[in-house]
């Protein structure tokens, strides 16, 4: 019944007061945690996860005991995993977890914060010190209906923060800017901060931000904007240099970005949550270098986004040597008609069914015939779902891991 009423054109706004009134009571029954502790929200579309594990790491590794609240995962010292495929969680949930969080000492919670979440009031009632901004690209149109709508939901993070720090090489900074009490600014080509001498590499990225030396073990040009965003707010909080540098360079990865799966084969296989039209951008963009083949794995979720897919599908084609349309979070979606619009971007750029693109709808086989059709140099990319431990078909959640799925077939 619910999932019939989710597709009525005016329910999201229909139910905000349910949605309010849920985070009034959620803070009254945990009596308020965000207050007694310091909260970095990390906001856009791409990189919020892997900004908000730099920030994580880079001030445990200072000594400054910090919790966590991504789409991947949340805690303390010991992470658990985020289960549900939802960044920020519903209100009663995400006051709970703030409140272990301040149970076991820490001082600082890094919060991965999505445009749903400030939409329907799930942090209400959470005080913001320091609001962060990555990019803000065409997704969750299903959701907002206009892009003007999904930026001014995002607006609400920084018109609550003391502090903002914002990408200038973002559009949208402009927007953020009138609404932020006081901001400062990054990018690569404009901000109060630039990034220098950038050297990208297979394994990671090397540039310096005024007199820090920043180097990071996750590669491609989009996390010199993660680690940016990362150095500055360990430079507001009164982190020294060295403790910036050693914090962004001794995290090694994030579970399900640009994770690479090498049990010895003779090719190259990239596992990362990119389903944007502007993640994939940045992913082939990262390994634009690279001298084989690209075969791609990719397919889209049931009850997203629909006008995303044929734009996505040609980015696949356009990028990729061979690409391979599969299953994502179809949900009660059809997959077959999912796939199909795929398949009409991708063929926008020349590639053909049986030949240089195919149509494998089990995600497990289509990931087969990806490393069965490798061959020794080429790179293999498996997107869309990163670290998520399950996949959500017609039926309900099944048991699935990029990751995992991959090692078994490399065995």
């Amino acid at each position: 019944m619910k999932k019939q009423l989710e597709k009525l054109p005016f329910y999201n706004s229909a139910v905000l007061p349910y949605h309010y009134f849920q985070a009034v009571a959620a803070g009254i029954k945990f009596h308020h945690p965000g207050k007694k502790i310091r909260i970095i929200g990390v906001t856009g579309t791409n990189g919020k996860t892997t900004t908000c594990f730099m920030i994580w790491h880079m001030l445990n590794h200072a000594g400054k005991k910090t919790g966590l609240m991504t789409t991947v995962a949340w805690g303390v010292n010991k992470l658990k995993p985020e289960l549900n495929h939802m960044t920020t969680v519903d209100a009663f949930t995400l006051n709970s977890r703030i409140q272990d969080i301040v149970n076991q000492g820490a001082e600082y919670l890094v919060l991965e914060v999505t445009s749903h979440a400030l939409a329907e009031y799930r942090t209400l009632g959470i005080p913001i010190e320091i609001a962060v901004f990555t990019n803000l690209t065409h997704e969750h149109l299903d959701y907002h209906k206009t892009f003007a709508k999904y930026r001014e939901a995002k607006g609400k993070l920084f018109a609550r923060a003391s502090y903002s720090i914002l990408n200038a090489d973002d559009k949208s900074t402009n927007y953020y800017k009138k609404l932020s009490p006081e901001y400062i600014t990054y990018g690569i080509k404009n901000g109060d901060f630039c990034a220098k001498n950038i050297k990208l590499g297979v394994t990671g990225v090397k540039y310096s931000l005024d007199d820090i030396n920043i180097e990071t073990k996750i590669p491609g040009e989009f996390n010199v904007y993660n680690s940016m965003a990362a150095a500055l707010v360990g430079l507001r909080l009164g982190l020294s240099n060295s403790q910036i540098e050693s914090g962004l360079s001794t995290l090694d990865s994030v579970e399900g970005r640009m994770n690479i799966v090498d049990a010895g084969q003779p090719f190259t296989i990239i596992v990362d949550y990119a389903h944007a039209p502007d993640a994939l951008e940045k992913v082939f963009e990262s390994v634009k270098n690279h001298q084989g083949r690209i075969i791609s794995v990719h397919g889209g979720a049931g009850r997203r986004d629909p006008s995303t897919r044929p734009i996505r599908g040609e980015i696949l084609g356009k990028y990729s040597d061979i690409v391979i349309i599969t299953e994502d979070d179809s949900r009660d979606e059809d997959p077959e008609k999912i796939a199909a619009d795929f398949i009409k971007g991708a063929e926008k750029t020349g590639k053909t069914l049986g030949k240089d693109l195919f149509k494998e709808l089990d995600r497990r086989k289509a990931i087969k015939l990806a490393l069965d059709t490798a061959k020794k140099g080429d790179l293999v990319l498996i997107l869309g779902k990163g670290h998520e431990k399950t996949i959500l078909r017609a039926d309900g959640p099944h048991d699935f891991e990029d990751i995992k799925v991959v090692k078994e077939l490399l065995k």
